[in-house]
């Protein structure tokens, strides 16, 4: 089963490190796509996503954006209302 929350992302990248923590301080579940270990994730990211810039999240595979998006979401309350209505 995939899980509801994916990333694509780098191993270095400090924006996806800060999604990355959120969703674990969250004890939110995430598959992750490390594009500059998995070039061919690139591709797969561009074709879901529509955006280069990493990382770029998705939600029951919405794309939502970036880190920024993420923690809006967050902070409104509603990443936990789209992570309910997904389950």
């Amino acid at each position: 089963m995939t899980e509801k929350v994916e990333i694509y992302g780098t191993s270095f990248c400090r924006h996806c490190l800060a999604a990355r923590q959120l969703l674990d301080e969250r004890q939110i579940s995430y598959t992750e796509y490390l594009i500059d270990l998995m070039p061919l994730e690139r591709t797969e990211m561009l074709r879901r996503c529509g955006r280069k810039k990493v990382p770029q999240i998705l939600i029951d595979n919405k794309a939502i954006g970036s880190d920024e998006e993420l923690m809006a979401l967050d902070a409104s309350g509603e990443l936990g209302e789209l992570l309910k209505s997904t389950g």
